[in-house]
């Protein structure tokens, strides 16, 4: 197959595509021995953002495909987890979430598209994306002693809890659910980041994997965005707790109510109060744990709620 020559303005349109933040490739055609093969077609191409565009471990993403030919469906492989797509009327691109975890070490992860046409042809497509690393604040903290030392008793709540999150966890829907922008769960400001490294006592060790709110007892928390109860209920180191199923894998976590103010299985929309904010479970005080996990990742909170969304 003889090369064509790039004329100097598509040279100039990639660039302005890699400035700011989207990759055009070549469409991937099926060839004849049912492989994919790459294939230039007039001016068309795969279109990728990502939001943010620099990713650090513990980072939400959102991905945003525009492809080249009409899809019936789209979905990826990232990090070793299946990545779904909705498509969105309006901008005309597909949107996906996904999420670095904490464990994630530096380096060039790719991501791997399929895609389904209207004449059920399968096209692929893959990209390498680049993870960094975060630097995440250490701190001392002292808990009642029940929660680094629990007795027989509470080591078999401990482990009832585990099994009910992990039947909950089990159960959330590929759909999405979520639309629009993440708004925060409270009006307060920040007491505790993501990913600060804690020592409890002086001898446990954790990793706080959500965003603290310091917010006094009784303050509304409402839904960060429209989704389905999952649980409702108290456990032992979360307290009174709410977990919403947003689709596409994405959850979110409201620990520590001293209230709760949504029924499990139920729909709420974003803004919509599912409790009241507390001291409950593992907590040093009154205030709202938020946390952000997407398919057994936790992810950093604040970023999700700084994303522009359809």
């Amino acid at each position: 197959m003889e090369s064509s020559r790039l004329s100097s303005s598509a040279i100039y349109r990639c660039c302005l595509l890699l400035a700011f933040g989207t990759l055009a490739v070549p469409p991937i055609a099926i060839g004849k021995s049912g492989t994919a093969t790459a294939k230039v077609v007039g001016t068309h191409s795969w279109a990728i953002r990502r939001q943010p565009s620099q990713l650090v471990n513990g980072t939400p993403v959102v991905i945003e495909v525009a492809p080249p030919v009409r899809l019936t469906a789209l979905s990826a492989k990232w990090l070793e987890h299946e990545v779904l797509f909705s498509y969105d009327a309006a901008t005309k691109a597909w949107y996906g979430i996904a999420g670095v975890s904490l464990e994630t070490r530096p380096g060039l992860y790719p991501l791997e598209l399929r895609g389904i046409t209207s004449r059920s042809a399968e096209i692929t497509f893959s990209q390498s994306i680049r993870v960094q690393a975060a630097k995440y604040p250490s701190i001392a903290v002292t808990v009642a002693k029940q929660y680094t030392e629990p007795s027989k008793e509470q080591l078999e709540r401990i482990h009832q809890d585990k099994t009910v999150k992990q039947d909950v966890f089990q159960h959330t829907d590929p759909e999405r659910e979520w639309s629009g922008k993440f708004r925060p769960p409270v009006d307060g400001s920040v007491s505790d980041v993501f990913g600060t490294r804690r020592t409890f006592n002086g001898k446990v060790q954790s990793m706080h994997q959500g965003l603290d709110y310091a917010v006094p007892t009784g303050t509304p928390v409402s839904a960060v965005n429209a989704g389905t109860v999952l649980l409702a209920g108290p456990l032992y180191f979360e307290g009174n707790c709410v977990v919403l199923d947003h689709g596409q894998g994405l959850l979110t976590l409201y620990l520590h109510l001293s209230e709760i103010k949504a029924k499990q299985g139920e729909r709420v929309a974003r803004g919509q109060e599912i409790g009241v904010s507390g001291g409950t479970g593992r907590a040093t005080g009154p205030h709202l744990h938020l946390a952000v996990r997407w398919q057994g990742v936790y992810l950093n909170p604040a970023t999700l709620l700084t994303l522009k969304l359809p």
